[in-house]
Order: C-alpha cells, then structure tokens, then sequence
C-alpha cells in the first residue's frame, strides 16, 4: 500500500461515485446506484435503446472498474469494501431483464415494475454474497479483474433467474 494520496478519478469510478463510503452495507449502497442511474433508461420508451444503452453502460464501467479497482487495491488493499463499481455493474447486468418495462406506458407508476426491480436487487445480492456456482472462484482472478468478475457473474445468474420469473410470472406484452 501506497502513502501517497489516491487520485480522484479513479477512487471516484471504484467507490461507484462516492457509494462506497455507505457506512452500512456499501455493496447494497452500489447495486442501488446501478439501479438509479438506469432507471431513466426504461423511461425511453424503447426495448432496443434501453438494452444497448444498458449493455453499453456495463462494458465501459466493467473496464474503469477493473482500472480502479487495481488502483484501489495499491492503496487500501485486497478486494477493499469500499470499491463498489463492481457491484453497480453487477446490478445493471441482473436488470437487463427490466428493460421490457421500457415497452409500457410509465413503467414507474408500475407496481409491478417496482416488484420486479426490487427482486433484481434481492437476487443480485443474493449470488453476490452467497457466491455459488463459480461466483467465489472468478475472485482469484488478480487484481481490479477478480473484483469485477465475481459481481459479473453473480448478475449474469440474478439476470438468468429474473427473466424466467418474469416470463413465468408476468404478463407483459413482449412474452407474446
């Protein structure tokens, strides 16, 4: 670890935009910042837009996070709680399923779309604390790289369990 002070930029990206410094539960703290900052994606009114534009937003913090999240570990050590971009990014991933709600008229005056979305946190959660099936593995993977593989994955199982609850359980005008 490093006595120099950790630049701004990148403690800014790896805290998820300071939601790292939640004294209680800052994983939680990040994955609902992944849900705020989507949450005008549904409102475009557009399947296609909300998915790319929410593929798009995973690709680019997937990238910055692995960045910051090595830098962060020179100053505050291995896997820090504090670095939670990986969690924001995990959080889009399992609401990739939401995104039809974007063929709905106001998809927030929807109780079920909060229903649906408060189950995608729940989930995320879930496979990132509980890290089954592999999720525990991908953090061997060294540096910022392990500290986002482990909440891609979990978000990749969230977003698979979402969309068939949903599918079963929903009746929204894309299952026709």
């Amino acid at each position: 670890m490093t006595s120099q002070r950790f630049p701004f930029f990148p403690r800014f990206i790896a805290t998820s935009f300071g939601a790292g410094y939640w004294p209680w539960g800052p994983g939680t703290a990040g994955a609902v910042v992944g849900l705020v900052l989507w949450l005008p994606l549904v409102l475009t009114g557009h399947l296609t837009g909300t998915v790319l534009a929410t593929l798009g937003l995973i690709v680019v913090f997937t990238f910055l996070g692995i960045w910051s999240a090595g830098i962060a570990e020179d100053y505050w050590g291995p896997d820090p709680s504090r670095v939670v971009m990986d969690e924001t990014v995990g959080q889009w991933i399992t609401m990739l399923p939401l995104s039809v709600f974007a063929l709905t008229p106001d998809p927030l005056a929807s109780g079920s779309f909060w229903f649906w979305t408060f189950v995608s946190l729940v989930l995320f959660r879930f496979f990132d604390i509980v890290k089954p099936l592999g999720v525990r593995k991908m953090e061997e993977l060294p540096g910022g790289t392990g500290i986002m593989a482990d909440d891609i994955l979990a978000g990749i199982y969230g977003a698979v369990v979402l969309a068939v609850a949903m599918y079963l359980f929903t009746d929204l005008p894309v299952w026709d």
